[in-house]
């Protein structure tokens, strides 16, 4: 459904479309804000948007911040007399300031690894995946799961400090990328799985005058996992 050679795409080493489209090249528009709110739309009926995914829509985001704590709803609007298939993901990246990746620990719920072909994209297989509580050390990860329901939490914590990302509706696949080599990790709120827009697989159709919504919140601890001794004069 992707046009494989449109300069308007990311590509993988594979030479794969990735990713969408660069965001630089979307116009979103601001609906309303305030002090800690804010909704944009983005109108996908230009020629040059409708050359690549051929389905006219509209998409709101609705972003509401607190103090340690974010929230991202996604709605796509089937509001152009045609059917829209529903594909798109995030691509959040945290890491934890002043503690080394090694001693970072992974907490994610028991889930369903989607198997890979020789470029990467999934095969159509999935095994058991238990749930996760352990430290990266020198573990790389760039996996894609299925979860058993879209509604979950996946963390990070060291220090001290956690930062949790809680998949609240919407996303029932997910992607944890971690290199080795690298101080941080993504943890990936996705609707489909990669490829969906080929194979089908868990790919989700909205019928004219329908809509979906996506939503998923990051919420920062910064306190003590446990309270300190205090020093006495």
């Amino acid at each position: 459904m992707l046009d494989g050679l449109s300069p308007r795409l990311h590509f993988d080493d594979h030479g794969l479309p990735m990713h969408g489209v660069p965001w630089s090249q979307l116009r979103w528009e601001v609906v309303s804000g305030s002090q800690d709110a804010l909704i944009a739309g983005l109108d996908w009926k230009r020629e040059e948007l409708l050359a690549i995914f051929p389905f006219p829509h509209h998409v709101e985001m609705a972003v509401r911040m607190r103090p340690g704590d974010m929230q991202i709803q996604t709605t796509v609007i089937a509001d152009r007399g045609s059917r829209v298939p529903v594909s798109f993901g995030f691509h959040p990246y945290f890491g934890l300031p002043g503690i080394p990746r090694a001693q970072w620990r992974l907490n994610a719920p028991a889930m369903r690894r989607l198997g890979l072909d020789e470029h990467g994209i999934p095969d159509g297989k999935e095994t058991f995946s238990p749930a996760l509580a352990e430290t990266f050390g020198t573990t790389s990860y760039d996996n894609g799961f299925s979860l058993y329901k879209d509604q979950a939490i996946f963390s990070i914590s060291g220090g001290g400090h956690s930062i949790a990302i809680e998949f609240q509706n919407g996303f029932p696949y997910a992607q944890i990328f971690a290199p080795a080599d690298k101080q941080f990790v993504a943890i990936e709120p996705m609707t489909a799985a990669t490829n969906a827009l080929v194979s089908g697989q868990g790919l989700r159709v909205i019928e004219p005058g329908e809509q979906f919504a996506a939503a998923f919140r990051v919420v920062v601890d910064a306190a003590p996992t446990q309270e300190r001794p205090k020093h006495r004069d």
